[in-house]
């Protein structure tokens, strides 16, 4: 059944992401002691309505293009990483919840739109037994992004032929606090501990199929977000908050050399202005590669072409490609802010670890998000998931 929402415009969404920019700065370092998002934050962020982007229409999402998660989470990188990142982790989850059965769907968010979801997607140390119209499910999980304030975890599950996940409601797990670390540190990515909890058949999605011969999210919600293969559109969502941490170290880094002059790390050096001007190039090209490849992405949705090997191979390549742009270009202007730039006090050295952070992702190193491009491009077939 739909539920009907506040009519909210892009330009006005993307308004209140930026007015919580300064908001998230100024809470940046608390969410680094407190190592998750400070509930305020949590309240802030949903209170906007920009989680409702990622949330299916018909259970009170707003019917506004999925990019706009994606800006979003770029315009609160800006002022703190690990907001940016939970903020489009939640919303990606949101999208993806659509993709199960709508009973399991009713599950989740039939107590308000304004329900979160954690994840960890790969099997973890799971193990299943078959129990009546589903099973027993046992295990850890790691690097469960945002899991203190949801209420439900998507978990990959091992056992089966097809890459499998689960939903699992709060009451059916724990968290271990293993979340000691040195970027993103406000992220809060726990481990998830599941000890003989049953799963339903109806709360199993079987995930290569999904939005690519599984029509079951477009047939509910009608929205081009199902229409695409989820290997294809997830991902992004990890990319976008690397943007936003790009764009805050060049606002930063400028922010301290303005009206400054003298010799040294001053507005008059010609050092400083090829690393600025090399640095905002980088990062503007990320903005730009990433936009393009979104939007033809929903152009191949909205006119039903098939999403080729070589296509999965390219997407999966850029999200690494616009991630290591981005990490260039933060390092390029960390290397040049002296030592001040090491004190806890300034921020600049919190974007460095958080651009480390985010880099550290298999999917978004070269070495792996690009190999599959090669291996397609000179005709072989892949040899991990594209």
């Amino acid at each position: 059944m739909a539920v009907e929402q506040e009519a909210l415009t892009r330009e006005e969404l993307l308004g209140r992401a930026r007015d919580l920019v300064p908001v998230l700065r100024s809470r940046a370092s608390g969410t680094e002691e407190l190592r998750r998002i400070p509930s305020e934050t949590v309240r802030d962020l949903l209170s906007s309505g920009l989680y409702r982007v990622g949330v299916p229409r018909t259970f009170g999402g707003l019917d506004l293009d999925y990019g706009l998660i994606l800006e979003a989470a770029a315009e609160l990188g800006r002022g703190c990483a690990s907001s940016s990142w939970c903020y489009s982790l939640w919303s990606a989850h949101a999208w993806l919840v659509g993709h199960w059965p709508q009973r399991a769907q009713e599950e989740v968010f039939g107590d308000g739109t304004d329900v979160l979801c954690s994840s960890s997607l790969n099997p973890g140390t799971s193990k299943t037994k078959p129990e009546n119209d589903g099973f027993r499910l046992t295990g850890r999980w790691e690097f469960s992004s945002g899991c203190d304030a949801a209420s439900w975890v998507i978990v990959g599950v091992a056992g089966f032929e097809e890459r499998t996940w689960v939903l699992i409601p709060r009451a059916d797990y724990q968290i271990l606090d293993t979340w000691f670390v040195s970027g993103l540190k406000g992220t809060g990515s726990k481990d998830i501990v599941i000890e003989d909890a049953f799963v339903p058949a109806h709360r199993v999605l079987k995930v290569e199929s999904a939005g690519d011969g599984d029509w079951t999210g477009w047939e509910l919600h009608e929205q081009d977000r199902y229409r695409i293969p989820i290997p294809v559109l997830l991902g992004w969502d990890l990319v976008a908050p690397m943007l936003g941490i790009a764009q805050g170290m060049i606002d930063e880094f400028t922010a301290r050399l303005l009206g400054t002059s003298g010799p040294g790390r001053t507005a008059d050096s010609p050092a400083i202005h090829l690393r600025l001007s090399e640095a905002a190039a980088e990062m503007d090209a990320a903005r730009i590669f990433l936009h393009h490849d979104i939007c033809e992405i929903f152009q191949k949705a909205q006119e039903g072409e098939e999403f080729t090997l070589l296509d999965r191979a390219r997407y999966r390549r850029d999200k690494a490609f616009i991630t290591q742009l981005c990490l260039r270009s933060v390092n390029r202007l960390f290397d040049l802010s002296g030592g001040h730039a090491l004190f806890d006090s300034v921020s600049l050295q919190r974007f460095h670890r958080d651009a480390q952070a985010v880099a550290h992702r298999d999917g978004l190193i070269m070495e792996l998000g690009g190999q599959q491009y090669g291996r397609v491009a000179l005709g072989l077939e892949p040899d991990a998931r594209i």
